[in-house]
């Protein structure tokens, strides 16, 4: 949860107080940030990934829930009707409620946990899928070039040949363009050092992945039962 935000919302510094204590004893503590609803709109939140709205002053709390978007994780500590609750949730689907009994602190940890625990997979979740479309495309590219490589090593293969029959006669050249087709040629010695690396390391990786399916294949006939 090291990872994760929670902003704690209440007007009542005693609230704030023990909560804030209550959390510091946690083995894994969360970023914390304190605001008042007199600040509420003006507060950087930097996105929280859970509310905790302790007590408010009088006719602030239905502003406060207004100003909120519907998907945020939000855990209400205050006394409410049943009916009040029902229409609340049904707004804020993520929204917990906790009565302000003797053990409150424990249950809002006990539950803000579990949100946060929750957000942060979903965190990994997602970071996980952004690499593995990046590593979809980098394979992607990667085919590409496998399939282009007979025809780059061609157009290689010409390129040094007809600077080489170039140089082979340097009399008519000026000394200029004797320098430039030597560096043509230099070039692309040096790209086609670079093709046949990526030559080599395409065939590495296809005889890593023919040990992985034949070992892969062995494992199963191994545990496959007998019959």
């Amino acid at each position: 949860m090291r990872n994760t935000n929670v902003l704690i919302l209440t007007d009542d510094a005693e609230f704030a107080r023990l909560l804030t204590a209550c959390w510091q004893v946690e083995r894994q503590l969360p970023g914390i940030c304190l605001v008042t609803s007199e600040f509420w709109k003006e507060a950087d939140t930097s996105s929280p990934d859970l509310i905790v709205v302790g007590p408010l002053k009088d006719g602030k709390l239905g502003d406060v829930l207004r100003s909120m978007e519907p998907n945020t994780a939000l855990i209400l500590c205050a006394p409410s009707e049943a009916g009040e609750l029902g229409l609340l949730r049904k707004k804020y689907p993520k929204l917990l409620h906790v009565p302000l009994r003797e053990d409150w602190t424990q249950v809002v940890l006990l539950l803000a946990g579990e949100s946060l625990r929750r957000t942060e997979a979903l965190k990994l979740a997602r970071q996980a899928e952004r690499h593995a479309a990046q590593y979809a495309n980098q394979a992607t590219l990667g085919r590409y070039m496998y399939d282009m490589k007979h025809n780059m090593n061609n157009a290689l293969t010409s390129l040094l040949g007809n600077a080489e029959l170039l140089l082979l006669e340097p009399g008519g050249l000026s000394a200029q363009s004797l320098a430039q087709i030597k560096t043509i040629h230099t070039m692309a010695l040096r790209i086609n050092e670079v093709m046949q690396r990526f030559s080599s390391l395409a065939s590495e990786l296809r005889e890593g992945e023919t040990q992985s399916q034949v070992e892969t294949e062995e494992v199963n006939s191994t545990s496959t039962p007998r019959r």
